[in-house]
């Protein structure tokens, strides 16, 4: 099979398409043959060397997919060859085929391309476990996310705008708030051009902030949160240190905590995806939600995907097209 592997460590032009022997379904997994990959920021960072992929899994970047199965291994009872599913990959996304746990298959949306579908898994799993099960948010609560134009930012903010929340948001630019604001943020800062911490203060501040910065962030988003609030931390775009003022977390109990998805077991992945299907997936079958998407790169063409994703440019999901 075609597929693109990571021939180095370093920038986009290190991403070569090669050959590739067929993957072979295990117990509990399926083969997906792939119509299309999502492309997203873990795949650019194991590129550069600084997010290794867990010991068991492909060494090809890629951690989310749609296509049809086409091979099932011992054990498989949740989907039939010839399904057509949206998969979270463990890697192996940009090929042709990839190996996936069968419990990590979801349904491709009623009325949702593949091309769309294959934009959900990464992005929905990390929204929904970090949002609603870590983060706790609920309807009526002051919500910020940082990277708002971003595909976890398209998808957080209609999700929690969907479940009643106050959705704040931050971009880089006044067309990227106003995409944002057409998704059902309530108020989209540039952050160019303004403090989203002044603003945060002026509306309540935050019960609950979504950060994907890190660094020079940190104390910042301590100022931003409300009493008791929560901060979620997802990535570390500036860096992963930074100094913090534990009197302010301590005086005014807040809670600090984060998580990343591909070292998570395979059973938590599966309760993430039992609560997609039972509370999500109807709204995205709805129209209610939708993926926002950005371009579409051939699999050949996966180093300009990575350009235009590091550049910041895009507004939502970038994808591969595999066939």
């Amino acid at each position: 099979m075609k597929a693109v592997e990571i021939t180095a460590h370093g920038g986009p032009d290190v991403l070569k398409l090669t050959d590739r022997p067929m993957p072979v379904a295990g117990y509990g997994e399926v083969v997906i043959k792939l119509a299309y990959a999502g492309v997203n920021r873990p795949d650019a960072l194991q590129r550069a060397g600084l997010y290794n992929p867990p010991p068991t899994a492909s060494d090809l970047p890629g951690l989310e997919g749609a296509g049809e199965v086409v091979s099932l291994g011992d054990g498989v009872t949740n989907v039939s060859i010839g399904d057509q599913v949206c998969a979270l990959l463990p890697g192996g996304g940009y090929a042709e085929f990839v190996t996936t746990p069968a419990a990590h298959c979801l349904p491709v949306p009623k009325g949702l391309s593949l091309k769309q579908a294959a934009c959900l898994p990464e992005t929905f799993f990390t929204v929904w476990s970090n949002v609603f099960m870590r983060g706790g948010l609920q309807a009526g609560e002051r919500f910020l996310v940082h990277g708002g134009s971003s595909g976890i930012g398209t998808t957080a903010i209609q999700l929690a705008n969907v479940f009643g929340a106050r959705v704040f948001t931050t971009a880089g630019s006044d067309e990227k708030c106003a995409a944002c604001l057409a998704l059902g943020a309530e108020v989209a800062i540039n952050y160019r051009d303004a403090d989203y911490v002044d603003v945060m203060r002026s509306n309540g501040r935050a019960d609950l902030i979504l950060d994907m910065v890190g660094g020079s962030y940190m104390q910042r988003n301590i100022k931003a949160l409300a009493d008791d609030g929560r901060l979620v931390q997802i990535a570390f775009l500036q860096g992963p240190k930074a100094e913090l003022n534990m009197i302010e977390i301590m005086t005014r109990r807040l809670t600090i905590t984060g998580s990343t998805l591909r070292p998570q077991s395979d059973l938590a992945k599966l309760r993430i995806a039992d609560q997609l299907h039972d509370q999500v997936w109807p709204l995205l079958a709805a129209g209610i939600v939708a993926p926002v998407m950005d371009q579409e790169f051939t699999l050949a063409d996966a180093a300009a995907a990575h350009t235009r994703m590091e550049s910041s440019a895009h507004i939502g999901k970038i994808v591969l097209k595999i066939c």
